[in-house]
């Protein structure tokens, strides 16, 4: 009777959680638990809300913004897409998106209630206890089990740990998990490399009128933007009740140059940049700035393995789309594959 632990509460730590209670019967699986460092589920799946009661429908998705299935997709993983427009968490993509490339065969799904939704779907599904604000910080092998620290002070023992986040998080882990990791696999996770941007949420009052003939709009002649989207219309969720929102997402060269500086100095940057593509727009009631410091996956882990096992009994591994790519498809092959593991070590 195993008590397991997963590290990460985004898309591939959830489903990983729902695949184990799907697939595993009750006795193996005794105790789920899913530690998360942020606030709140959805990783780089983040919908982000505005503050206040009165404004609890506003919101905007801050990382990925919309689910592609291609035909490789659609042939391999039909049933996770299919389950997930059966609940509305996922519906067609018809608003208009200026300057997407669509690739022969593929289809786009928007997530009515935000891309976090997903990410919830699969957790509600899991049954598993969910804690925020926990930061893990060290590894432990002690009498047969893993004893997991986090940032607080505090430890738990489980007998299956789970690691789902970013590669270069993984290598800061402090304890007996060092001398786990053999040469090889270490040069091969430093190896593992990450594109890094910013993202701005801005909310504006219900009744706010954007006056644009687009969704969202890929831009490619500003040196900082990259995309807009007003995000309730990209969503088909237009109301006068519910204030407006727009997502902007900068290039890639700017949130590598911009990494380490001061997040308010980088914010005004963007809307400086937004007023010179965008001037009538209106001054925001608040915004939120999100640093992408992992954002996409641009060099995976040799091989795409989906997992990579550092100790068998008890059981510890890595996952993510580090382990394969970054997008949905990618997390789905990557918890899978670390089910597909642990079911036979079970």
């Amino acid at each position: 009777m195993a008590r397991v632990l997963i590290v990460g509460a985004g898309l591939t730590g959830s489903l990983c959680a729902a695949l184990l209670r799907r697939e595993l019967p009750r006795p193996h699986l005794a105790h789920l638990e899913v530690w998360e460092k942020a606030r709140g589920a959805g990783g780089r799946m983040a919908t982000s809300r505005r503050g206040g009661a009165s404004n609890a429908d506003s919101t905007a998705d801050l990382g990925a913004q919309y689910v592609t299935r291609g035909p490789d997709s659609a042939r391999r993983h039909p049933s996770f897409y299919e389950d997930l427009l059966a609940h509305g968490i996922l519906k067609p993509l018809t608003a208009v998106l200026e300057g997407m490339v669509v690739k022969e065969g593929a289809e786009n799904f928007v997530t009515p209630q935000g891309t976090s939704s997903i990410v919830k779907h699969y957790l509600k599904e899991s049954g598993a206890d969910i804690f925020y604000d926990r930061q893990v910080t060290h590894i432990y092998l002690r009498d047969g089990k893993w004893e997991v620290c986090v940032n607080t002070g505090s430890s738990d023992q489980f007998d299956v740990v789970i690691l789902t986040m970013p590669v270069p998080q993984i290598l800061q882990l402090q304890g007996d998990i060092v001398n786990l990791i053999n040469k090889s696999q270490r040069q091969q996770l430093e190896s593992v490399s990450y594109s890094s941007r910013y993202a701005l949420g801005l909310f504006y009052e219900a009744g706010t009128q954007i006056d644009v003939p687009w969704a969202a709009q890929y831009i490619s002649n500003n040196p900082c933007i990259r995309f807009i989207s007003i995000d309730n219309k990209k969503r088909n969720i237009e109301s006068p009740d519910i204030g407006p929102s727009v997502v902007v997402h900068t290039s890639v060269s700017f949130g590598t140059e911009y990494l380490e500086c001061d997040k308010e100095k980088v914010q005004q940057l963007i809307l400086d940049h937004l007023k010179e593509i965008m001037p009538q727009l209106p001054v925001p009631a608040s915004i939120k700035c999100q640093r992408w410091r992992y954002s996409q996956v641009t060099k995976a882990f040799p091989g795409n393995p989906g997992q990579i096992t550092l100790h068998a009994k008890p059981f510890l591994v890595c996952g993510g789309d580090g382990f394969t790519h970054s997008n949905f498809d990618g997390c789905i092959d990557s918890a899978t594959s670390i089910v597909e593991v642990l079911k036979s070590s079970l």
